[in-house]
């Protein structure tokens, strides 16, 4: 007792003065920071003053500034952004998706804008805006030339005031050019465009595309209508695609599913005493229907807390393919003259513990580039269950989903919008088409859309013969080319001489998909879209196959 007694007197003074000297250090770097701070800002200041007075021509202030600015924040992170006070409506509209304008996707190709798709009950739309016209001119501005961002600027406005566009619209004979009036109003863009209950099987569907401060009450909408049908048997949530958004809007859908006080996520900033906790502040509304998340690569962010959660409480089973990896949150920050900085000011927590941020963008590369947390050295965390899941990689699903490749052919179509064209012809010529969940591209339909491709016209992505034509090159440089050689490469790049009809035949299968995606959102908007991409669902299907099957659920939710 007496050895441990003098060990304690030794021990506690000396941890004692190596808190102080934790302390005196981390004292000592950040005034040393803070010194490194104000000197760069001393330099730049002087820097900018001598320029000013001194160089030859005169500084384009605006522009170098912007150019200094967006120079700083690359050396953080790319979600702290900088805003201009002209910049402000984007801001806003990434929190609460409202704007004042006309309600219209546009395109821009062949030096014009397009309209590529008015949003349902718009003004566009409601004003008879189609797809496929081309904008001539926005009242008394030529739209020739302009790309589509000012495009877009020049179709915004105050809710109230009105805007002319003269289009001229393809294949609408001598009516083609035409004048219309457009009453701008306040807008917001839904994110939730689609959703249905399956009577057949009993599953509701959920397409949630971003998170904005409506969503869970566009989410509680569509759960309430499943409910009210008496038939619900299972939930599917799509959060593919979706970069996320409001924290808390993503906190509030998760209250729909589980009880009223789970913690969801812990946000921890630089300051660690200043730790946030969400929890769930809601009764739910199905706290034991089946649930299962879609997931995939363009997940993040806020769709990663939501589905990201609802694994870690084994409340949904995830589907599809790894997440994009965004354990980062942002706040807004006033500036001088109505900007605002976009900034990280934490990193958030899901339920067991793991931050799921792939990149770690405080350790770069010498070339500056930022890798993903290899799984190696991931570690490894428990659900509530005891099911093994892992930090620093995105969230991997429970069910995994070989999504495959688009063909090229397939990605010069939509490229070159020939599929675009071809629905916009389809849509002048037949008043109507049978509900999105039934239309599909028939024999005739395909034919037609075969026969509107002009193969002369037709480009295709040259990667095989650009591949044969530097092996050529290489083999000549390294004196491996001789007249065999060359007969047996001539005779390769003649293999490679492409067939339009016969591609188009082999791979009819995803081709009509995205046909079908494009002729039905004529008629329906985005929810057309949403309903044609269901028909032939991989990861959808899977997710029903789930949710009808108790015992596999179980298996899957289960240490």
């Amino acid at each position: 007792m007496k050895a441990l007694h003098t060990l304690r007197r030794l021990i506690l003074p000396l941890s004692a003065a190596m808190l102080v000297a934790s302390a005196w250090g981390a004292q000592t770097a950040r005034k040393s920071h803070d010194a490194a701070v104000a000197r760069n800002l001393n330099v730049f200041n002087s820097l900018v003053k001598e320029l000013e007075l001194n160089y030859v021509d005169t500084i384009r202030t605006d522009e170098s500034f912007a150019t200094a600015i967006k120079a700083l924040l690359s050396t953080v992170d790319p979600y702290t952004e900088y805003y201009s006070s002209d910049d402000a409506e984007n801001l806003g509209r990434m929190t609460t998706g409202e704007y004042g304008g006309i309600g219209s996707y546009i395109l821009e190709r062949d030096s014009f804008t397009y309209i590529s798709g008015p949003y349902e009950d718009s003004p566009a739309a409601l004003a008879g805006l189609r797809a496929g016209d081309k904008i001539l001119r926005i009242d008394t501005v030529s739209a020739k030339g302009l790309p589509s961002a000012k495009v877009s600027k020049l179709l915004r406005g105050q809710p109230g005031t009105s805007v002319r566009l003269e289009v001229e619209r393809p294949w609408a004979g001598p009516d083609s050019l035409l004048t219309i009036d457009i009453e701008r109003r306040k807008l917001q863009t839904p994110s939730v465009p689609y959703f249905r209950l399956d009577t057949a099987t009993g599953i509701g569907f959920i397409r949630l595309t971003s998170y904005i401060d409506k969503s869970p009450k566009e989410v509680e909408t569509a759960l309430d209508s499943f409910m009210r049908s008496g038939r619900l048997k299972g939930v599917v949530l799509d959060l593919r695609g979706n970069g996320g958004g409001l924290v808390e809007s993503a906190v509030d859908i998760v209250g729909f599913f589980v009880p009223k006080g789970t913690e969801v996520l812990r946000t921890r900033g630089k300051n660690r005493n200043a730790e946030k906790i969400y929890k769930t502040s809601r009764k739910p509304l199905l706290p034991d229907t089946p649930l299962a998340v879609l997931i995939d690569g363009g997940s993040a962010s806020a769709s990663e807390i939501t589905a990201g959660s609802l694994q870690d409480l084994d409340r949904a089973v995830l589907v599809g393919s790894r997440s994009y990896g965004k354990g980062l949150v942002q706040g807004t920050r006033p500036l001088p003259y109505d900007g605002f900085l976009k900034v990280t000011t934490a990193k958030y927590y899901i339920p067991s513990g793991r931050l799921i941020q792939a990149l770690d963008y405080s350790r770069r590369n010498p070339d500056g580039s930022v890798a993903r947390t290899p799984d190696s050295l991931t570690n490894v965390y428990r659900t509530a269950a005891g099911r093994e899941v892992r930090d620093g990689g995105g969230l991997k699903p429970d069910v995994e989903i070989d999504w495959g490749k688009v063909s090229r052919l397939l990605y010069n179509i939509a490229r070159d919008n020939w599929a675009f064209d071809f629905a916009t012809r389809f849509a002048a010529t037949h008043p109507s088409i049978p509900a999105p969940e039934d239309f599909e591209i028939t024999d005739e339909i395909y034919a037609d859309f075969k026969a509107s491709i002009d193969p002369a016209r037709f480009k295709y992505d040259k990667v095989g013969e650009e591949l044969i034509k530097r092996l050529n090159e290489t083999l000549d440089d390294e004196g491996y080319m001789n007249d065999s050689v060359r007969s047996q490469l001539d005779g390769l790049s003649r293999l490679l001489v492409h067939d339009l009809g016969s591609d188009l035949d082999s791979k009819r299968k995803e081709i009509a998909a995205y046909l079908g995606e494009e002729i039905a959102s004529r008629y329906y908007y985005e929810r057309g879209r949403a309903a044609q991409q269901l028909r032939d669902d991989k990861a959808y299907d899977e997710a029903v196959r789930i949710l009808l099957d108790p015992a596999e659920m179980k298996r899957i939710l289960k240490k």
